[in-house]
């Protein structure tokens, strides 16, 4: 059977990602997308794009009658469901066959065995896989905690919750329930034992249907927030020092795909301990978010191997070596520093150096990015929050981490808050280039310091004053003046200019500089030399205990964000105005919104009584539950939200009345 045009059931990076391999195999491509994607890249670099009306994944991508009509308008002949959404739905993959499109997916059958971790689970057992009893929460007990709450469809750490406390068990389990409802159209969770650290080890399968199983490479994902993965990579730092692991590993692996006459792509999840032991999580029946360290270190493009099975084709009659390491980064638009919070807005900028290819498989040390964003793109709030997958490819594991860590720390991310600082410091820390990863690494290493800014106090001041003289340049290159005078000149002495900057991380900076007949005078900066200045890059001689160092910064504004990138790392701070307008203060005891969601729960009503810590109301953004608590003692004098309505990041949603204190 040959395939002549696929629709990719999906959107962003996944979406651009199964369209690169059909280009490269001369197939023709369809796009779906929600309103909220119009304008998004997979959309445009399709053949052809069909609307689905509306924005939340319930109204959209997760309609499957929608997209198999979508299919059928377009002259498509397979669908690919990419990973999220449909991807482990047997009915949608049922209703595909049945409207006489190829689905590039697992049978049937063996999409509804593993759809359900529960019984999945009782499978394996049966097939003499090591896995983790399923407890019934309904019986859970002191003597069981910790244990993890773990929605039955769907993955990516949706409806995950770790339970310490038995009375919180049902709160949390309506959670989790909620959360995978929204994500999967699925409620259903259970519970299992939690161990608080682990390794994540998963064996990529790839099988045909003709009996043919490859155990292709195994992968290692232990560092994850909230249970959701952040860094990957190929080969596994535990596999490889633990003899004989690998290979029972990968038995383990062909005996859960066979047990259920596997065929395409599929991952089958672990949790090892550092003795080497492991036990059966769940199998992922589509392609997973991670494969490109698996076809970086193989050569494989997994996504042709895909097409080609789902064509009826056999499997190679060989498989490839192992080759070199390689390692990913899920680059999020969140904050790590405040409890994960995602972001949404416009992608200014991103540009990531040392990129060899994207989309494709490396022949060459290099990095590889799969993004789902261009310059320009917007992030919105009702899908998740990641921007690209950065991935390196190395002889070493040491020169793999090097290299990827420097592309990030140099890359140019402008528009919004990212875990960038984070993922750079995970790949330098010594614990990660051990090899000494598990579960709970952020807890370990304490997420507070890896999460702080990569540059330090005194670089970042340097930054700014970079900035500030390119300002300064942009409003001399803007006057009408320019090219008479320097700016600021005057021929009697006079007061220093001054521009104010605000950082996120560190506050107000007040730059205060004056032009000289002899150069530039900076406040705080005594030697600092001005080699050059335009509006978009600077170049400074900075005075050390061993002569004059040239540094460069470039320059990028966007309103009243500016972005200041150097070898040094990058920089963003907001331009304050001269003069502030009273009306625009906030009062006291405001919560405002730490991100744009929709308002799924309230805890109080205005007037009551509330102490600090008390859960006000619930925020659901891109998929997960944000708790927005009271800050203080005392009395909610303004509720501004109603349950259902959408807030955009900023918005005032409520006032707490602190309680005076009595004095003594």
């Amino acid at each position: 059977m040959t395939i002549t045009n696929v629709l990719v059931a999906n959107r962003g990076e996944i979406a651009r990602r199964v369209f690169a391999t059909c280009r490269r195999m001369g197939i023709g491509t369809t796009a779906v997308y929600s309103d909220a994607d119009a304008a998004s890249p997979h959309v445009s670099e399709a053949d052809a794009a069909i609307r689905l009306p509306g924005n939340t994944p319930a109204e959209t991508y997760l309609r499957g009658e929608l997209i198999i009509e979508a299919a059928l308008s377009a002259g498509a002949d397979a669908i690919h469901p990419g990973y999220g959404f449909l991807s482990e739905n047997a009915e949608f993959a049922r209703a595909v066959l049945d409207a006489g499109l190829v689905w590039i997916g697992p049978p049937v059958a063996a999409i509804e065995q593993m759809g359900s971790k529960v019984e999945s689970k009782k499978m394996m057992d049966a097939a003499g896989v090591p896995v983790l009893a399923e407890l019934d929460p309904a019986e859970v007990t002191d003597a069981h905690l910790p244990v993890l709450i773990k929605a039955s469809a769907g993955g990516g750490g949706r409806g995950m919750r770790v339970v310490r406390d038995l009375a919180e068990l049902q709160d949390q389990i309506a959670g989790a329930q909620r959360e995978a409802e929204s994500a999967f159209g699925d409620p259903t969770v259970f519970c299992e034992r939690y161990l608080e650290t682990g390794r994540h080890i998963e064996v990529q399968v790839m099988s045909d249907s003709f009996g043919k199983t490859w155990a292709v490479g195994e992968r290692e994902c232990s560092i994850q927030r909230r249970h959701q993965k952040v860094v990957e990579e190929a080969p596994s730092p535990l596999v490889e020092k633990i003899d004989g692991m690998r290979d029972r590993l990968f038995e383990a692996a062909r005996l859960a795909a066979e047990a259920i006459g596997y065929e395409g792509a599929g991952t089958v999840e672990f949790l090892a301990d550092e003795k080497g032991d492991f036990f059966f999580l769940e199998m992922n029946t589509r392609l997973q978010v991670e494969h490109p360290v698996t076809e970086q270190t193989t050569g494989l493009d997994l996504v042709r191997l895909q097409l080609q099975v789902a064509s009826g084709l056999p499997l190679p009659a060989t498989q490839p070596a192992q080759r070199g390491n390689s390692i990913e980064v899920r680059l999020y638009a969140e904050d790590p520093s405040h409890d994960w919070q995602p972001q949404s807005g416009p992608v200014h900028k991103i540009e990531i150096p040392f990129t060899a290819g994207e989309f494709t498989v490396l022949e060459q040390p290099g990095v590889r990015l799969d993004t789902g964003v261009v310059d320009g793109s917007l992030v919105g709030v009702h899908y998740d929050p990641m921007l690209a997958k950065v991935i390196s490819y190395a002889e070493t594991r040491a020169e793999a981490a090097h290299l990827l860590a420097t592309a990030l720390q140099r890359a140019k991310i402008h528009g919004l808050v990212t875990n960038r600082d984070l993922l750079v410091r995970v790949l330098r820390h010594p614990a990660f280039l051990a090899g000494d990863t598990d579960t709970a690494f952020f807890a370990t290493h304490d997420l507070a310091v890896l999460s702080a800014s990569l540059v330090s106090e005194a670089d970042e001041a340097l930054s700014i004053v970079a900035a500030a003289l390119a300002d300064s340049a942009a409003n001399r290159t803007s006057s009408r003046l320019a090219g008479l005078a320097p700016s600021g000149w005057r021929n009697l002495p006079s007061q220093p200019q001054t521009k104010s900057y605000e950082s996120r991380t560190s506050g107000t900076h007040e730059v205060r500089y004056r032009f000289t007949r002899t150069g530039i005078a900076v406040e705080g900066h005594d030697g600092l030399e001005l080699i050059s200045v335009a509006p978009d890059r600077v170049v400074l001689g900075v005075p050390g205990e061993r002569g004059t160092v040239r540094r460069q910064f470039e320059i990028a504004r966007y309103g009243d964000l500016v972005a200041i990138d150097s070898p040094l790392g990058p920089v963003s701070v907001r331009r304050l105005p001269r003069f502030t307008d009273p009306s625009e203060q906030i009062a006291a005891g405001s919560l405002l919104a730490p991100m744009p969601g929709s308002v799924i729960r309230l805890g109080a009503a205005e007037g009551d009584h509330v102490k600090q810590g008390q859960p006000i109301l619930w925020l659901e953004a891109m998929k997960m539950e944000h708790t927005i608590a009271a800050p203080a003692t005392g009395i909610l004098s303004a509720l501004n939200v109603t349950v259902g309505q959408q807030v955009e990041v900023g918005a005032i949603l409520a006032v707490v009345e602190e309680e005076e204190q009595e004095q003594a």
